[in-house]
């Protein structure tokens, strides 16, 4: 990997911090499901996936479904090139790699889209809170018989939910894979970015994460990730199963 010049680091942080008040983010789609992600963090998880050829994705947080919808298609692109490889015939219809997502409120018109998308049958929606007893439960047995599981973060971003996340479904990622935890930056953002939401510096995935791996030694924060992508919402977010 290549370092980047001071300049390049300085002139990467003004974007980030002018983009931060447009909502840059809301600005794309993945196979036409808004996605609201930045760009660069989209090749990253990309990255990760098809690293770590994951059989299940676990994500909370659905919004629009671009994200979940991102999962999936990657999902069957590694069915595809596996099947190319070995010389097999895929099944459409029953495939073997998923994605769960999990959101308190899934809203009826982002259902709608996401039950005629293409990549239906990949995706498992539940709905309800991340952190209920119940929800874990669901979702801990839906993981059984999986080997290689990444876990994506993104629903409330407060410290304690954050915290509460990670201690449900960490545990769940395989070794050599990842759990990635969104919107880190908030640690790092004015108080007035988000003034009307429950989270803030002091109390955010940052907080969380850095709790969470007090107590957790077989994760690390795969710096590289950052470094790399200078433009990133999970600065220290991208958490490596050793």
């Amino acid at each position: 990997m290549k370092k980047h010049s001071d300049d390049l680091k300085e002139l990467a942080d003004q974007f980030f911090s002018e983009s931060v008040k447009s909502n840059y983010s809301y600005n794309f789609e993945w196979m036409s499901r808004p996605i609201i992600q930045y760009p660069q963090d989209i090749v990253a998880t990309q990255e990760i996936i098809w690293k770590v050829k994951p059989d299940l994705i676990i994500e909370t947080g659905i919004a629009h479904g671009g994200s979940l919808v991102f999962s999936a298609s990657m999902l069957a692109l590694l069915d595809y090139c596996e099947a190319l490889e070995s010389g097999t015939t895929l099944d459409p219809e029953n495939p073997k790699r998923k994605v769960i997502g999990i959101d308190i409120d899934i809203r009826s018109h982002n259902r709608e889209a996401l039950d005629i998308h293409p990549m239906r049958n990949r995706m498992e929606l539940i709905e309800g809170s991340s952190i209920a007893p119940e929800i874990i439960s669901k979702v801990h047995a839906l993981s059984k018989g999986y080997e290689r599981i990444v876990v994506f973060l993104d629903s409330n971003h407060t410290h304690d939910h954050v915290l509460a996340e990670m201690e449900a479904y960490a545990p769940l990622v395989s070794p050599g894979s990842y759990c990635v935890v969104f919107d880190s930056v908030i640690e790092d953002l004015p108080d007035a970015v988000s003034p009307d939401r429950p989270w803030g510096p002091g109390n955010s995935p940052k907080t969380a994460l850095y709790k969470y791996l007090d107590t957790s030694p077989d994760f690390i924060i795969d710096k590289k990730i950052q470094e790399k992508l200078l433009i990133t919402v999970a600065p220290d977010g991208y958490l490596l199963r050793k």
